[in-house]
């Protein structure tokens, strides 16, 4: 090196930290790579994926000829720089250490921090076109990363580390929850809304999307006559529960279209009913909703009956109410318990009724009111009063203002709600902040 110029020696100098930066750049680009990204992207036929992928499948020998490599220029370039200053200012300690100072100064800038920071930056961008070079170099070099590994394998196993396992990078249920919300303008908002929806229902049960028992719209077959003739007539639902007496006593399921063109081709009696009645489909309290969907799809069924442990009947669920847990509330002309009024007024209050379910309650208004305790407004009330309110009653929960406007002996009928940051809720009797 010594009968080159000087301008060839600074040159090999700038050669090497280039060549030690290539392997710096490469090896956080290739670990900092989106393995699922990288998948879709060799799936797609994008140049140079498949073969990093081939790479990241035997990550001990891409480590090991990227940091063989890194070490011998980072090596090499020290002793070059070194000979150049005692060449150039003369043997002496000062130049010696003035030039091992420069030298550090020139690997930690140029061939290592400022490579590492552009590869964690653009992860794809360098990588892919990186292993068309470390590829061929890592089948040069096999003899000599097959003697490195067997050290380094045999302080792995000295220290009980298995290497293997670690490669296998499944997605957890929150992990895909996080990527869904940092998705942005990547996603549509609904297309984000349907999925995060789709994560929350593994969750809950149909305890959480049923009609309550007392928003059921069911037929007495032991009323008179002349009012079943009318609520047939004037029914909102083509389907009807049918009972004898109570409630809990359910005969069957009244399809109610085809009563009324029966009604239209011959006098309609009782036991006429009877006979068009269908068989009661029931499930259990606390079944799980995706469990639910699919005895749907075996059953056949488009009604269930939820019933409790001593066989009570607690409420009635359908596809529509899972499916609207997923996409939101389908457009419909039936009158719901809140959903008919307009929503927030331009005061920010907004009345319902205390029977409303909660999970309902936050889709519509857009609030977080907890929904791991009782499935009502009234329910979540009570819970938090311990007692049956017996006038005006103010309260918070989870940043919600509310106000019981309408109580009785038996639970809370309606509720005013106040936006929240909407002014006017302030002049409650009793504040309750919910933990």
């Amino acid at each position: 090196m010594e009968q080159l110029p000087l301008w060839a020696q600074i040159g090999a100098v700038a050669l090497l930290l280039i060549c030690s930066g290539f392997f710096s750049i490469s090896e956080t680009a290739m670990m900092a790579l989106n393995r699922h990204r990288l998948k879709h992207l060799a799936n797609q036929g994008a140049l140079g994926a498949k073969t990093t992928q081939g790479l990241l499948a035997r990550t001990d020998e891409l480590l090991s000829v990227i940091l063989i490599g890194n070490n011998l220029f980072n090596t090499i370039i020290p002793v070059l720089t070194t000979s150049i200053a005692l060449h150039t200012f003369g043997h002496d300690n000062l130049v010696l250490s003035i030039a091992t100072g420069v030298v550090a100064f020139l690997i930690i800038v140029f061939a290592e921090i400022t490579p590492k920071i552009v590869g964690a930056t653009y992860p794809e961008k360098i990588a892919l076109p990186a292993s068309f070079l470390i590829a061929p170099l890592m089948r040069v070099a096999m003899p000599l990363i097959w003697f490195v590994n067997l050290f380094a394998n045999a302080i792995l196993r000295v220290l009980h580390i298995n290497t293997k396992g670690g490669r296998d990078q499944r997605l957890s249920t929150e992990e895909l929850r996080t990527i869904v919300l940092e998705s942005g303008s990547f996603m549509p908002t609904k297309h984000r809304s349907i999925l995060l929806n789709l994560f929350d229902l593994e969750n809950i049960t149909v305890d959480d999307v049923m009609i309550p028992r007392r928003r059921i719209e069911a037929l007495d077959l032991d009323a008179p006559f002349d009012s079943i003739l009318n609520q047939l007539e004037t029914c909102y639902h083509n389907k009807l529960i049918v009972y004898q007496g109570d409630i809990d006593r359910v005969i069957g399921v009244l399809h109610v279209r085809k009563t009324l063109a029966a009604l239209h081709n011959q006098e309609l009696e009782r036991e006429t009913l009877r006979e068009l009645l269908a068989e009661p489909y029931f499930v259990p309290s606390g079944t799980p909703v995706f469990q639910q969907l699919q005895y749907f799809q075996e059953s056949r069924h488009r009604t269930a009956l939820v019933v409790d442990e001593y066989g009570e009947l607690q409420g009635l669920v359908t596809p529509e109410d899972i499916l609207e847990e997923l996409i939101g509330e389908f457009t419909t002309s039936i009158p719901r318990s809140a959903s008919s009024r307009g929503g927030w007024n331009a005061e920010g209050e907004c009345i319902v009724a205390g029977s409303m379910p909660l999970r309902e309650l936050n889709r519509w208004l857009q609030l977080t009111l907890p929904t791991d305790g009782p499935k009502t407004l009234n329910g979540l009330i009570l819970e938090l009063l311990e007692e049956i309110p017996d006038g005006d009653v103010c309260m918070e929960i989870t940043g919600v203002r509310l106000e019981v406007m309408r109580s009785d002996d038996q639970a809370v009928r309606t509720v005013k709600l106040f936006k929240p940051g909407a002014r006017g809720a302030d002049k409650g009797v009793r504040k309750l902040l919910a933990s």
